[in-house]
C-alpha cells in the first residue's frame, strides 16, 4: 500500500539509475510505489511522462522514433549513465526502440506486459483495434467517462484498491488527443527483427491474466532475446505494478540483483 508520498530527497543521485516508462493511459505517477521501493533498495529511480501525458502538453500525433528520441533527451538532460529501462505496455515498446537505436546505452531492460510488434497497421485487426478505442470518443464520451471501464477491462480481480484508483485517475487525466495519437501510433510498432540483436540483460515480465499482452506471447518473445529471463506474475492482469506492487517490485529487483553488468561501451 502507498501510504506516504514519495520524497525526492530520499534518492541517492550517485546510485545506479532506473528509468520507468508508462503505458498508453498512464503517467509518471503510476510508478509512485516503485519510486519509493527502488530508492530504498539503493537505486536512483526516475519516472518519465511520455509526450502528451502528465504535466506535458497534449499532442495530436506521435511515432516511436520520436518517443525514443524523447527518452534519450530526458536521459541526457538528467546525466543518467547507462540506466536500466523499465517499460510497461507502450512504454515497453519505446524501450525496445531505444535498445535498437543505442544497443550499448543501457545497463539492462525490463519489458513488462508488452509485445515486439503490433502487426501490419493496414490489417483488419489493427483497423478494428483503432476503431474500437476511438469510437466512444467519436460518439461524445470523454476520457473521465471511459476511464473506469477501460481500467477494469485490463486488470485482474483482487487488484490493489489504491492501485486501481490511481490507474483510473491517470486514464481519466489523459487528454483525448493524446490517447487518440497513442492508439494510432501503437499499430505501427514492429521491433521483431531486433530481438536477436539485443545484447544487454532483459527481463520479460508478464501478468497471468493479461489479455493485452498474453503471457504465452511474452514467453515466446523472451525466447528470441539472447539470455532473456521470463517471469509470469500470478494473479495480475495488464497493470502489475499497480495491481500488486510488492510482487512486481520483488521480481524486478531480483532480476537486477542477478543480472550481469554489460561490458563498458
Amino acid at each position: 500500500m502507498r501510504t506516504q508520498p514519495f520524497d525526492p530527497a530520499d534518492v541517492n543521485k550517485a546510485a545506479s539509475p532506473v528509468v520507468f516508462l508508462h503505458g498508453i493511459g498512464g503517467a509518471a505517477r503510476v510508478w509512485t510505489a516503485q519510486l519509493r521501493s527502488f530508492a530504498a533498495a539503493g537505486f536512483r529511480p526516475v519516472a518519465l511522462d511520455l509526450p502528451g501525458y502528465g504535466a506535458r502538453p497534449p499532442v495530436t500525433s506521435m511515432d516511436f522514433a520520436g518517443l525514443a528520441a524523447d527518452l534519450e533527451a530526458a536521459i541526457a538532460a538528467r546525466a543518467l549513465d547507462r540506466p536500466v529501462l523499465v517499460g510497461h505496455s507502450m512504454g515497453g515498446m519505446v524501450v525496445q526502440a531505444a535498445l535498437r537505436r543505442r544497443p550499448d546505452g543501457y545497463r539492462a531492460a525490463v519489458l513488462c506486459c508488452t509485445s515486439p510488434a503490433f502487426g501490419n497497421p493496414t490489417g483488419d485487426f489493427q483497423r478494428k483495434f483503432v476503431a474500437d478505442r476511438v469510437a466512444p470518443l467519436d460518439a461524445g464520451a470523454t476520457m473521465p467517462d471511459l476511464a473506469a471501464s477501460i481500467v477494469d477491462g485490463i486488470i485482474a480481480p483482487g487488484a490493489d484498491f489504491s492501485g486501481r484508483a490511481l490507474a483510473v485517475e491517470t486514464m481519466a487525466a489523459t487528454p483525448a488527443s493524446t490517447y487518440r495519437a497513442a492508439v494510432h501510433c501503437l499499430v505501427t510498432f514492429d521491433e521483431r527483427a531486433n530481438l536477436p540483436d539485443i545484447r544487454i540483460p532483459v527481463l520479460c515480465l508478464a501478468g497471468e491474466h493479461d489479455r493485452n499482452a498474453p503471457a504465452g506471447m511474452m514467453e515466446r518473445m523472451a525466447a528470441k532475446i539472447p539470455g532473456a529471463r521470463y517471469v509470469r506474475l500470478a494473479g495480475v492482469g495488464h497493470l502489475p505494478n499497480l495491481e500488486s506492487p510488492g510482487v512486481f517490485d520483488a521480481a524486478v529487483l531480483d532480476f537486477l540483483a542477478h543480472a550481469p553488468a554489460p561490458a563498458a561501451a
